[in-house]
């Protein structure tokens, strides 16, 4: 079997394709990924090939985030129409002689991807990483930006509804230009379309449930965990041994607009608790204060070894993180600054393995009062119970439902 993976988005969009990557090629299939270029590293250590799709994302992020680069001068029809087309040229290139279509990340380019599998005539599906991007009477869509939705709506299908409305006037024109370029036919419903009939949710059934009863066919496969064998740096261990297990504060792919004032606000929170303090560049480019013993800052690391050794993780609310960090055992403090994030603070506080920080913005004061949760003996004792519930066959369960698609077998929703 021969799959393609798409995606588009941040290190968080990219790292469970990886993970289900690594499955399927354990099972004997051939996989091409189509991901943006700032990924080509990620991707070659595990020997995986690249296709690398449109501009690199973290350029772009950290211009909009920061104001430090003004977004590209076309409007966003326009960005979305060359998204697209350049998602689909990249895709129609590398799926030559695939079975099968996997992608995720922004609409326009998920509608690229299907496109060719309509094209190839083989089977296309959509995978989201958390419940809240999916359409559920149970919760809200997110609102696009300059497209608030009515606050004095509450009802989550009309909420739906109008999110819907807000997608077609945003990408419907330029998805449709382009399918008409290439000889298909146009679409009524670009978010239906995009997500197709069966959608597969790659989160942890436990930390991210899909309530029912829904309007819309979701297969949960657990969360695609990459397998991580990297040792850790002997520097990081060195710190490690040297004394208590310290707090880490990290935010991924987010990049924060006051990065000196962030790092200056998280490290005194964590030595107010009487904690040293182990920090994550990161795209935020977060770094030390001063040269204190007591803090010791890395770049890309391994997640899943590390957070078994520390007293809590500070994080932005990544899917992925919140994962690796439940997965640990590893109390957690959220500080979410969009997307998914807000939800997966949610989860967090309500399952009582940490706490969720008011707003994007921590300050020493609002940090050490929700590490004063994280770091309580309760927090841990939670989190080590739910450290046991987290599942880990979430890419087997995938590439199982994957190669029956392929077989044109019905397999059964997985438990």
């Amino acid at each position: 079997m021969r799959v393609l993976l798409m995606t588009y988005g941040s290190r968080g969009d990219v790292e469970p394709m990886v993970g289900l990557a690594v499955q399927l090629r354990a099972l004997g299939s051939e996989v091409r990924v189509c991901a943006p270029p700032d990924f080509a590293e990620l991707l070659d250590g595990v020997g995986v090939p690249l296709v690398p799709i449109g501009r690199p994302v973290r350029p772009t992020v950290k211009g909009a985030v920061t104001g430090t680069a003004p977004l590209p001068a076309e409007g966003l029809s326009q960005r979305a129409a060359a998204l697209a087309a350049a998602t689909y040229d990249a895709v129609a290139a590398a799926a030559e002689g695939c079975d099968a279509v996997v992608a995720t990340g922004l609409i326009p380019a998920g509608a690229g991807a299907r496109a060719v599998a309509e094209k190839l005539g083989i089977p296309y599906v959509w995978v989201a990483f958390f419940p809240s991007y999916l359409p559920s009477p149970h919760h809200p869509p997110q609102a696009w930006p300059g497209r608030p939705l009515p606050p004095e709506v509450t009802d989550n299908r009309v909420l739906w509804n109008l999110n819907s409305e807000n997608v077609n006037g945003l990408f419907g024109e330029a998805i449709n230009t382009h399918r008409a370029s290439i000889g298909l036919p146009p679409v009524d419903n670009v978010l239906d379309h995009v997500l197709a009939d069966r959608p597969w949710l790659a989160a942890d059934p436990n930390l991210g449930p899909w309530l029912e009863p829904a309007d819309l066919d979701v297969v949960q496969t657990g969360a695609w965990i990459r397998p991580d064998e990297r040792p850790l740096p002997a520097g990081v261990e060195a710190f490690l041994d040297a004394g208590a297990p310290p707090v880490y504060v990290g935010f991924g792919s987010m990049p924060m607009r006051d990065s000196d004032g962030v790092a200056r606000a998280v490290i005194e929170a964590v030595r107010a608790q009487g904690r040293r303090v182990l920090v994550s560049r990161g795209w935020a480019d977060l770094g030390l204060i001063d040269d204190q013993d007591d803090c010791f800052a890395v770049g890309e690391v391994n997640q899943q070894a590390l957070f078994r050794r520390v007293a809590a993780v500070v994080h932005h609310g990544g899917a992925g993180t919140t994962t690796t960090a439940a997965r640990a055992g590893a109390p957690q403090v959220v500080v979410p600054q969009m997307a998914d994030q807000p939800y997966w603070a949610s989860r967090v506080a309500a399952l009582g393995i940490g706490a969720a920080h008011d707003g994007p913005a921590p300050t020493t004061g609002s940090l050490s009062a929700a590490l004063e949760t994280a770091l309580a003996p309760e927090t841990r004792a939670r989190a080590t119970a739910v450290a046991a519930t987290i599942r880990t066959d979430g890419t087997r369960v995938a590439a199982t439902l994957l190669l029956a698609a392929v077989n044109r077998e019905s397999p059964p929703v997985p438990a």
